[in-house]
């Protein structure tokens, strides 16, 4: 069979996380390039295996262009869109660790420039496939919730100082943004996925614990379009340890909680009609099988997939994009106490500002 190579950009800690997933999970996958601004710590990720090190992207794509399948985008989020002006003119499908970018109009940008060059752009949130999350989405489609009632995530996380300390661009705003941003940008994407559009959003944000720039901890309250209400609550002060990662789905015809660390346990699955489906989704569908990487390797399957038969990808650009909206909307609100209607212009937005 074919091999899907990869070429990486950004050899940070969430390079470790692609690089066991595509060496583990994907049948065919290979790395061919490995690209960092610190050439040593490229040259550390490339050690053992059959890709080269860079410390420049388009030195890397003019040297192995020709093996290259998908450039992953693994950089400080506040880089994303320079990587994707230096990389887009090599008609490579781009897969971008998320946020899309920390400003909307840098994401506007980039999906121009992808559209112009004809180049498929995959946002990673890889949550939207762990398996209850699947089947909650499946009986989202079929009808099964009736009039959504509410939706609210909740993170509580433990990122001390060492965490911040470990990497100067973390917890900035040139190059990071908060939890909103950061954490809880996978559990934002998925209430919006089961959830619908957002027509405003009130938000608080606060520095508890840790020496950065940015919140530590913020709580958001959302309308969406569809009548329903949304809340956000997310922390990275929790201590001594982390909590959960969790989303609950009310609907006049049902509740489904899924838990966990990352939105991957099975907590509630009640529905006012049962189906005989549903002692199936307790039993088999419950969690993920045990791993490290499963969701991110079904992930990029399916990114590869998409490609191969020219379909759009479940997280593409315009989803990504959807996301990085309401982040912006809730900064927005925290820094002028308003409520926010979207969409909007940021205007008091420091996220991304340089």
């Amino acid at each position: 069979m074919k091999k899907t190579r990869f070429a990486i950009v950004g050899c940070g800690s969430i390079a470790k996380k692609h690089m066991h997933v595509i060496n583990n999970y994907l049948e065919n996958g290979e790395i061919v390039g490995f690209c960092d601004i610190d050439g040593e710590r490229a040259g550390k990720y490339a050690a053992n295996t059959a890709g080269k090190p860079f410390s420049d992207a388009r030195s890397m794509m003019d040297a192995i262009g020709d093996q290259v399948d998908i450039i992953s985008i693994l950089t400080p989020s506040g880089i994303h869109a320079q990587n994707v002006k230096e990389l887009v003119g090599y008609g490579k499908p781009l897969i971008i660790e998320k946020p899309l970018a920390l400003r909307l109009e840098e994401a506007d940008e980039i999906l121009r420039l992808c559209d112009e060059h004809r180049v498929k752009i995959f946002v990673v949130h890889q949550n939207r496939y762990n398996r209850p999350v699947i089947k909650a989405r499946e009986a989202l489609e079929s009808g099964r919730f009736g009039k959504l009632v509410m939706g609210t995530v909740r993170l509580r996380w433990k990122r001390d100082q060492a965490y911040y300390d470990e990497a100067k661009w973390r917890g900035t705003w040139t190059y990071d943004g908060g939890v909103f941003t950061n954490q809880a940008s996978h559990h934002i994407d998925m209430l919006t996925w089961f959830m619908g559009n957002v027509e405003s959003v009130k938000a608080i944000g606060v520095t508890r614990l840790s020496k950065i720039e940015c919140e530590d901890t913020g709580a958001a309250i959302l309308r969406f379009t569809n009548g329903a209400l949304g809340i956000i609550e997310a922390t990275t002060a929790t201590r001594p340890k982390d909590l959960e990662g969790s989303i609950s789905i009310l609907g006049e015809k049902g509740s489904v909680v899924i838990g966990g660390f990352f939105m991957n346990e099975l907590v509630t699955w009640e529905f006012v009609e049962p189906d005989t489906t549903d002692d199936t989704v307790r039993k088999d569908f419950a969690a993920n099988p045990e791993g490290w990487g499963y969701n991110l390797g079904e992930y990029l399957k399916d990114a590869i997939r998409s490609i191969e038969s020219d379909r759009a990808g479940l997280v593409d650009g315009l989803e990504g994009r959807k996301s990085l909206e309401l982040i912006s909307a809730i900064y927005e609100s925290i820094e002028t106490g308003n409520e926010i209607k979207l969409r909007f212009v940021p205007q008091r937005c420091r996220l991304g500002v340089r």
